[in-house]
């Protein structure tokens, strides 16, 4: 094999990656001073206008090819393939394929703008500009693709209003290269035979596969190979072509690896000679350009005896609501939307799944309570107690009222806190770690699959925001000292320190500071937001007291207001986190997202959860007594618990919550805000609109190109929306579980239409998303493990505290007299002496029973008035304070005990997947060493065995 000289690499302290990713993007390693290589340019005289400067064609911007090389090899057809369709996933050639498009607007003018070539001052690189400055940065960034390798193709109409496409194609030469720096995983012809199961597994294993096969997705879909051999996928290398199992280089890489590659290029191409002045992301934030997107794989609905496009088999495989039931096509989202996208629904699909079953057991708790609610013996003595007088639930309007009224809200309670319920929190305890050690499993197994192993994530380029706060901390600094921006002394940079430039840390320290007390501030927002409907609910029970039935007409309404407010909170929140991160203004987009992620976790978590928590533990708690209340305002004491119970309200506050944020926020608006935003896009787009309406009445005119489709599609945003409502409803089926055992089955049927929903709205309503690589979920697994140590805590005070099972287990074992619950009612009712009301607080009719009321009782355990020290808390009071406290931390040791043998008993790779991995590399070491003896000559090769 014949080796061709290797080309001459700039010298100095670079590493082989930098310099080769310096030659395809133009940056000059040499120092400060060197010039980027200007390119050859081919004049054309096809698409030209009368201002060359500002218009320019494909044939203007590409190189000469080599000499001896005809321009037609750089048009090479797809084999296997015939010319394309132009204006759809190709250049107008029909033959290379679309990886990228930019998309700029063209403002309306008078006349054409000349344009003059000058030196940009980087001063001015962050500053609002004229439309000139614009043209020159966008053909020095074009020109620049260029010169790293990219085809581009322009509009050839003339505009002089609309928008304008920039369409990049990567050749081979390109992906090749890139794909070896981005150490991108492709399969070799290498292959080995798969181990089969044997005996009683592999009948085992047959059988649960032809079970769930009806749940399965369409086979095309699956894009699983069926044959019992695996290609072992080695990192791509342009030295070892020849080992890769490459039948078409136009189909060797998928178009998601194709689009990374070409934003990879885009994030580090120049657009100017300064450092700072380079990427797409500085361009489209300045206003150079309006987009930068890859396309959709044409239309989502199609004719059905054409062959699917991946989109459309998104659509009907995965979007359809009738498909509701199988599994998701895993393999096909990831190779048509990337593996971080990927990893997602992988995520949500086995958290749907494993919802499965604890929506089961759920269920079961809610049928035991529903079938012993006639044989509950202390919902039945409160049924039954007709001649026990309770005190009034407020001031002067309430009236005495008799227990029995309470029956079917004691009844109710039972559903839900009963004997089981301690089960259930243990075994919702167990499930969230059992989630979590299947899901490192299935991450594993992802990673092997996807060929993600040994992926590992390069540093990052600065935020163009970052670049711009730095540009001004250096001429604010250069004002200063005197001296001109870009010094020696001024820019440790441009003097070839090689020093990288950070913002001061008193800038930073500050907009912490900020941060730090802006959320202390929201927090404060959310309890006023609690306050003021706790105000609104004993202001309006305390009007309409003297009505039957009104304390179910307060408590509807007072929970619906509380679910508007923390809707209403909850988007002011995101806008209030987004804007404390940009002040901060963190240096690449993981920190930027990772701050982000956790400002929106603690501002929406404490919304979400903080009327929440104060009916579970403190409604109630510090009320007082009879005679001795405590009063939030003149007039208005604090509330105590309904008729029935703490735990009952407890329960409907968290079913409305949760329903209606699933029902309005997950459903409706994510239905609804992207069909607005593509409406109000699509009428603002520059003038887009106009053009596509006038096709559209000629319909025998050109349709619309897929590029303009899908520039008015919604702009992909990040998952962190995604995955932030899925985490708060990760919080309700385990912080709260013990309250209200139908929480997980709640959360399966809203994850399932959640799936469809998504996936409509990710192949039909949003721009495809550039595809990036992804081992794991980040930040989110991290939340997810404190969400689960939460609820352990949660549960067990909410068990202690505020159900009823403490108290029962207490009478029944130490004060009952038959070791039953007969009695229990009375027990746990205090007496007062109505004469003992403090002036003005007694009832203004005392005979609104037909009787005059002597006594009345209250829930609390204290002596009666008759005793030696009245109201003083009584022995039955410390023994359940005692036992509570008792209870909590057993019930915490036990599930930690738990918890961690489950996860020592799960390892977090399968064995099986490890075995395979092992073996993989053994084969592909004996393979590469093999190789390079048969390239020294040292072995000869067996002309009979094709080589690797």
């Amino acid at each position: 094999m014949s080796q061709k000289k290797a080309p001459e690499k700039p010298t100095g302290n670079h590493t082989s990656v930098e310099m080769e990713m310096a030659d395809m993007v133009g940056k000059p390693l040499g120092g400060p001073g060197t010039q980027p290589t200007k390119p050859v340019r081919k004049k054309s005289s096809e698409s030209m206008t009368s201002d060359p400067d500002l218009y320019y064609s494909v044939e203007d911007l590409r190189s000469e090819p080599p000499p001896g090389e005809p321009v037609s090899n750089r048009i090479r057809p797809m084999l296997g393939q015939g010319k394309h369709e132009a204006g759809a996933l190709f250049f107008k050639d029909g033959y290379r394929r679309i990886d990228y498009v930019l998309a700029f607007p063209v403002p309306r003018r008078k006349h054409p703008v000349k344009v003059e070539h000058k030196p940009e001052d980087d001063s001015s690189a962050f500053h609002p500009e004229g439309e000139d400055q614009k043209v020159r940065r966008r053909r020095e960034f074009e020109k620049n693709l260029i010169e790293a390798g990219l085809d581009l193709e322009r509009d050839d109409e003339t505009k002089d209003h609309g928008m304008c496409f920039v369409r990049l194609h990567a050749p081979w030469k390109v992906l090749s290269q890139y794909a070896e720096i981005l150490k991108i995983k492709m399969p070799t012809k290498k292959i080995y035979e798969l181990k089969e199961r044997t005996g009683i597994k592999a009948k085992a294993y047959a059988l649960w596969r032809k079970t769930i096969k009806p749940l399965q997705p369409s086979p095309q879909a699956k894009q699983v190979d069926k044959e019992p051999y695996k290609h072992i996928s080695y990192t791509f290398s342009r030295d070892k072509e020849h080992m890769f199992l490459i039948e078409n280089r136009d189909t060797f890489f998928l178009p998601s690896t194709r689009s990374l590659i070409v934003h990879e290029i885009l994030k580090r191409t120049r657009y100017s000679q300064k450092d700072y002045a380079i990427g797409i992301t500085n361009l489209i934030a300045q206003g150079v350009y309006t987009a930068a997107y890859p396309l959709h794989e044409g239309e989502f609905e199609g004719d059905t005896d054409i062959p699917p496009n991946p989109r459309q088999m998104l659509f009907d495989e995965w979007g359809s609501y009738s498909k509701f039931v199988k599994f998701q096509p895993l393999n096909l989202i990831r190779n048509y939307f990337g593996e971080k996208i990927g990893m997602y629904f992988a995520w949500l699909g086995l958290y749907t799944k494993l919802l499965i079953p604890s929506s089961l057991v759920g269920l079961i708790v809610f049928l035991y309570g529903v079938f012993t609610m006639d044989d509950n013996v202390p919902s039945d003595e409160v049924c039954e107690a007709y001649n026990i007088t309770m005190c009034p639930l407020c001031d002067r309007e309430c009236k005495y009222w008799r227990l029995s009224d309470s029956c079917k809200s004691a009844k109710f309670s039972h559903l839900f806190d009963n004997e089981v319920t301690v089960f259930f929190s243990i075994f919702m305890s167990l499930w969230a770690t059992w989630f979590l050690e299947n899901w490192k499993r299935k991450q594993m197994e992802l990673n092997y699959a996807w060929d993600l192993s040994g992926f590992e994530e390069e540093e990052e380029q600065p935020r163009p925001e970052y670049e711009a706060r730095l540009v001004k901390h250096r001429i604010e600094q250069s004002d200063k000292t005197g001296q001109g921006y870009g010094s020696a002394s001024g820019n440790a940079e441009d003097s070839g320190m090689g020093e990288e430039v950070k913002l001061p840390k008193k800038q930073t320290l500050f907009a912490v500071g900020v941060s730090s007390v802006t959320i202390l501030t929201m927090f404060t927002v959310t309890l006023a937001a609690v306050f003021a409907v706790i105000m609104y609910r004993l202001s309006v029970a305390s009007a309409l007291a003297i009505y039957p039935n009104s304390g179910q007409i307060v408590s509807g309404t007072a929970v619906t207001l509380n679910l508007i407010v923390i809707l209403i909170l909850d988007e002011i929140y995101g806008s209030v986190a987004a804007f404390l991160t940009n002040l901060e203004c963190p240096r690449t987009e993981t920190e930027y997202e990772d701050k982000l992620i956790f400002k929106l976790f603690l501002l929406k978590f404490v919304n979400s959860y903080a009327s929440i928590f104060y009916v579970a533990f403190f409604k109630g708690r510090f009320m007082g007594r009879p005679g001795q209340y405590i009063y939030a305002a003149p007039g208005l004491r604090m509330e105590e618990c309904g008729p029935g119970g703490c735990l009952y309200e407890l329960c409907i506050q968290l079913s409305i919550i949760m329903a209606g944020k699933q029902l309005i926020q997950n459903n409706v608006m994510e239905i609804g805000m992207p069909k607005l935003k593509k409406f109000l896009r699509e009428c603002t787009c520059f003038g887009l609109c106009k053009e596509r309406a006038e096709r559209a009445e000629d319909k025998a005119g050109p349709r619309d190109t897929r590029w303009e489709e899908d520039l008015v599609l919604e702009p992909f945003s990040g998952l962190s929306p995604e995955y932030l409502e899925m985490i708060i409803q990760f919080g309700f089926v385990t912080i709260f579980v013990a309250s209200f055992p139908l929480a997980p089955l709640l959360a399966l049927v809203n994850n399932v239409l959640e799936i469809r929903l998504d996936a409509r709205k990710f192949v039909q309503e949003l721009r495809r998303p550039m595809a990036e690589r992804a081992k794991d979920i980040g930040i989110w697994y991290n939340i997810l493990k404190g969400i689960t140590k939460i609820s352990v805590i949660v549960n067990a005070f909410v068990i202690a505290i505020t159900s009823n099972f403490i108290p029962r287990t207490v009478y029944q074992y130490m004060y009952s007299p038959d070791g039953s619950l007969h009695g229990f009612i009375d027990w746990s009712l205090s007496t007062f002496n109505v004469s003992d009301f403090e002036p003005g607080s007694e009832p203004r009719d005392n005979r609104s029973l037909g009787e005059v009321v002597q006594f009345c009782r209250y829930r609390d355990f204290r002596d009666a008035p008759w005793e030696a020290e009245p109201y003083k808390y009584n022995l039955a009071y410390w023994h359940i304070f005692a036992a509570r406290l008792g209870f909590v931390i057993c019930f915490q040791n036990f599930i930690i005990f738990l918890r961690d043998f489950i996860g020592y008993i799960i390892p977090d790779v399968p064995k099986e997947l490890d075995e395979q991995i092992k073996k993989e590399n053994k084969i592909m070491m004996d393979a590469l060493i093999h190789e390079e003896n048969v390239r020294q000559g040292e072995v000869e090769m067996d002309p009979e065995k094709e080589p690797l």
